[in-house]
């Protein structure tokens, strides 16, 4: 099973401005290095080189996300997702977020385990349980947090 990521359409506007932002910060610097004689056509080549690519990757990576929500409110089936167990989670020698297991289960679905990474919150514990939406054909969950 893979864990969907709830985008709302708060969370939607943001990313897609965000890669909108990515998408024209290298065109516009070249655009004005182009009209202005400014000194940023290096710059502006790498922007729109390193930041177009990006910014299309995220915006299709929005799309993804948010098909795959609407997906499972459409034909998803109510499921309870109980933590099994906290282990925190470091990188660079700091702490960076927590993987808590899992104990999905729901009628009609067969129970299952997972982990879900995600930044520490002091409202999760073990033996917690929370609602989560299981879709039975395509493999997906989200846990609604």
């Amino acid at each position: 099973m893979k864990l969907i990521d709830h985008v709302g359409p708060w969370d939607a506007v943001f990313l897609y401005a965000s890669s909108a932002v990515m998408g024209l910060c290298g065109p516009v610097m070249l655009g004005f290095a182009l009209f202005t004689g400014a000194e940023l056509m290096v710059m502006g080549v790498v922007f729109t080189a390193v930041f177009v690519p990006v910014g299309l990757g995220l915006w299709a990576h929005t799309v993804a996300e948010r098909e795959q929500n609407r997906r499972l409110d459409a034909v998803g089936v109510p499921a309870t997702a109980e933590v099994t167990d906290l282990t925190d989670v470091e990188s660079d020698g700091e702490s960076s977020g927590v993987e808590v297991g899992l104990r999905v289960s729901g009628p009609g679905l067969r129970t299952f385990e997972t982990t879900w990474r995600r930044t520490h919150h002091p409202a999760l514990r073990v033996g917690r349980r929370l609602a989560a939406v299981v879709d039975l054909s395509g493999g997906r969950f989200r846990v609604d947090w």
